[in-house]
């Protein structure tokens, strides 16, 4: 078992997967993080937007290793090509995502997101993209993009309220 973490604007018992935009870096999906600090900061950014909101992580057992024996599963280790054009192409709305069940990776986050746009816009090559993110370590984010790997794999354990 694996305990993850999803930051938002309130308490999350029973995650929906097709909620959210499809143009974010893996889909349109839950998202979770195995770090804590990643999903505090999630909470706090989308405690802002909602005028009666709180930040609140929520806090999961993920019987991942289940998960990815009967679910199709991607993962990008590092910051790389594969995982550079998938992000942009996520982004373009093209949903490489759909082949997949669960992606997990690094975040296009504060930290990186400005190469990746300079990527994108052709100001400057993938090579000097692969070397810039090459200097960062990612932080990890897992997209669960199926209902039935919620229902069956993801399990709430508590909330807690986050300044």
């Amino acid at each position: 078992m694996r305990t993850v973490f999803h930051g938002a604007a309130q308490e999350i018992k029973e995650p929906l997967v097709q909620v959210g935009r499809d143009n974010l870096d893996f889909g349109k999906g839950f998202y979770v993080t195995d770090i804590r600090t990643q999903a505090r900061t999630w909470a706090v950014i989308k405690a802002r937007y909602q005028m009666d909101g709180q930040a609140v992580i929520n806090e999961y057992l993920f019987d991942f290793g289940r998960a990815v024996q009967e679910f199709r599963y991607k993962i990008f280790e590092r910051y790389d090509s594969e995982w550079l054009h998938f992000i942009v192409d996520s982004r373009d709305g093209l949903k490489v995502w759909k082949n997949y069940d669960i992606i997990e990776g690094g975040v296009a986050n504060d930290r990186v997101i400005d190469t990746v746009e300079a990527f994108k816009a052709g100001q400057i090559s993938e090579e000097k993209a692969l070397e810039e993110l090459s200097k960062h370590q990612p932080n990890n984010q897992i997209c669960i993009l199926r209902q039935g790997v919620v229902d069956k794999y993801l399990k709430f354990v508590k909330s807690v309220i986050t300044e």
